[in-house]
């Protein structure tokens, strides 16, 4: 105990809520080495060493393929809790942002390929798997200045099958569980495929909302600011006419300068209307 108030020492005093949203300023603080960014470096080390496991003696050794699948098993593990820590204990990174999709694809691309190169797995399967994800990837960079698209529940129920399939194909199993595996593989590419369709008709509806709703503000601005301009001219003109008929009654001079400031106001929802449409994009 130090006897020194939190405030003093240049914290707030309250304890940070699990699972609760910070500012961006706040978001800002979580160091680089923290947990979530730790499992996920962890599971980006354990790439290379997946692939040095399977490969041993050919590819062929039972006990090495079982050290393989080990690795990979954490791997997958991993990926489950990085994600849900960062969230909830708010740990989100730049570093996170960018490094837990790339070490997601990296894990899974090696196994595919190391098996297909292996002969176990046709590479149909791993063209289709790796070509979806690859595509997915580069959708979401074209739609992110539009909108977000959110993680769906077939995704993940995508994800849970390829990592199950990849994972008894890198085992080396015999009869029934061979024949097993090859159909959960199947699933799992039934489900890339599936949720590769969904998340591209995602980015297309999501991008035409987005771009009819910028034309829509920047029209509604163009009126506006239109009428804003618009209107003071109008009211030169009518008193202008007001003057010559009224001026033996002395209001001639005052006339104009009342109109022309009464007709400034409809300059406001132009603004207002303009400061929409910069939030709208």
């Amino acid at each position: 105990m130090t006897g020194v108030p939190a405030s003093a020492a240049g914290g707030s005093g309250a304890k940070p809520v699990r699972g609760g949203k910070l500012g961006p300023a706040a978001v800002n603080q979580a160091g680089l080495w923290n947990i979530a960014n730790i499992l996920t470096m962890v599971r980006l080390l354990l790439v290379p060493g997946f692939v040095m496991l399977l490969l041993h003696n050919g590819g062929y050794d039972p006990v090495w393929r079982s050290f393989a699948w080990a690795a990979f098993a954490v791997a997958m593990i991993t990926d489950l809790f990085d994600g849900h820590l960062a969230r909830a204990y708010n740990l989100v990174t730049d570093f996170g942002k960018i490094a837990d999709p790339i070490a997601d694809k990296a894990i899974m691309g090696a196994a595919l390929i190391c098996l297909s190169v292996l002969g176990d797995l046709p590479w149909w399967i791993t063209g289709v798997i790796l070509a979806r994800e690859l595509g997915i990837t580069l959708m979401r960079f074209w739609v992110i200045r539009h909108a977000v698209i959110p993680a769906s529940r077939g995704g993940k129920l995508k994800t849970l099958a390829q990592g199950t399939a990849a994972g008894m194909y890198v085992l080396v199993l015999t009869g029934p569980l061979a024949t097993l595996r090859f159909w959960v593989m199947m699933v799992a590419v039934v489900l890339t495929v599936v949720t590769g369709l969904d998340y591209v008709r995602q980015a297309v509806v999501l991008r035409r909302r987005s771009l009819a709703a910028e034309r829509a503000a920047v029209g509604r601005t163009a009126e506006a600011l239109n009428e804003a301009a618009g209107s003071p001219g109008a009211a030169v003109g009518a008193g202008a006419a007001g003057t010559g008929a009224a001026g033996a009654s002395g209001v001639g001079a005052s006339g104009p300068a009342v109109r022309l400031s009464g007709g400034s106001t409809p300059v406001e929802p132009a603004v207002s209307a303009r400061d929409a449409a910069e939030a709208e994009r």
